[in-house]
């Protein structure tokens, strides 16, 4: 596939990760940030798992553990609790700083190069997101913040060394290690700090299949795949699409407003992640090419 195919299907995914914000304030019961994240992942990982019939080996043991912490137990954890103690607005906007650590990491860990115009990208993105769903009156918590920074970084150290650690295995069982060892390490604490969930209701039940299902198994497959082809610099930018997402949803599912200010924030959305993209043309054939055993068993 061309690279631009590749850019199109690794962008469906913090497309879809936009819905996430109206599915749980929809559908899932509030309050229960630690429950809600082992539901999402622990499932679609025991499934994936039993599709693929492929256990981790050797070192991928501890790095499928590692990864799991990063994408997801950590990251979600984080991203609830963000959400939950922060309106949606301030938890985006500071969840967009991810770009930014990953040009950090990415230059630490793989020597990436660090370019002017990635950066400005990267900012770009920030100032779109907050003119997206940033209001003037918006309350910040400071465990919220903390929460949200904390989110972030550990997705984009999850981003940059699934990059690094490429198995040779298919992007499906990738995705089955790490969401189950991201849903096994959420369980124990879980059970402890949180409550029974109460009985599911079948909004709860759509919910959680959807975000299991659709919100975690199908996009990270696809977000894994991307990275095994493309660059994290590359990759990560397209999380900017997830906040103009939920704008958008927001606006056509729950009739609220889209201001002149949101259309504009979302033209610079746009713009930044075309920027990033065309300022790592480039380097494009620098980057390592798909190990042809993972094409082979997609």
């Amino acid at each position: 596939m061309t690279r631009n195919s590749d850019l199109l299907l690794t962008a469906v995914s913090p497309t879809i990760w936009g819905s996430t914000y109206l599915v749980t304030t929809q559908l899932l019961p509030a309050g229960y940030p630690l429950t809600v994240a082992l539901l999402r992942a622990l499932p679609a990982g025991l499934l994936l798992l039993a599709i693929v019939r492929r256990l981790p080996h050797g070192i991928w043991w501890a790095r499928s553990l590692v990864l799991g912490a990063l994408n997801f137990s950590i990251f979600w954890w984080m991203l609830f609790i963000s959400a939950y103690r922060l309106p949606g607005g301030v938890a985006a906007t500071v969840g967009a700083i991810q770009p930014l650590i990953v040009i950090v990491l990415a230059r630490l860990l793989l020597g990436s190069p660090i370019r002017g115009l990635s950066i400005a990208a990267a900012l770009a993105g920030i100032v779109g997101v907050a003119l997206l769903i940033l209001t003037p009156g918006a309350a910040l918590d400071p465990l919220g913040i903390a929460a949200g920074v904390g989110g972030a970084v550990s997705m984009a150290a999850g981003t940059v060394l699934s990059r690094r650690w490429r198995p040779d295995v298919s992007p499906l069982t990738f995705t089955a290690w790490q969401l189950t060892s991201g849903g096994l390490l959420l369980l124990p604490f879980a059970m402890m700090i949180e409550p029974p969930l109460p009985f599911p209701t079948p909004a709860n039940i759509l919910g959680f299949a959807y975000l299991g299902l659709i919100g975690a198994a199908l996009t990270y497959i696809l977000w894994f795949r991307g990275l095994s082809r493309l660059e994290p610099s590359v990759v990560s930018p397209l999380g900017f699409l997830s906040p103009m997402t939920a704008v958008i949803l927001g606006w056509a599912a729950l009739g609220q407003q889209l201001s002149p200010m949101q259309i504009f924030g979302i033209a610079i959305v746009l713009g930044s992640v075309w920027l990033s993209q065309r300022t790592q043309l480039p380097s494009a054939g620098k980057s390592a090419p798909a190990d042809p055993t993972i094409a082979s068993k997609r």
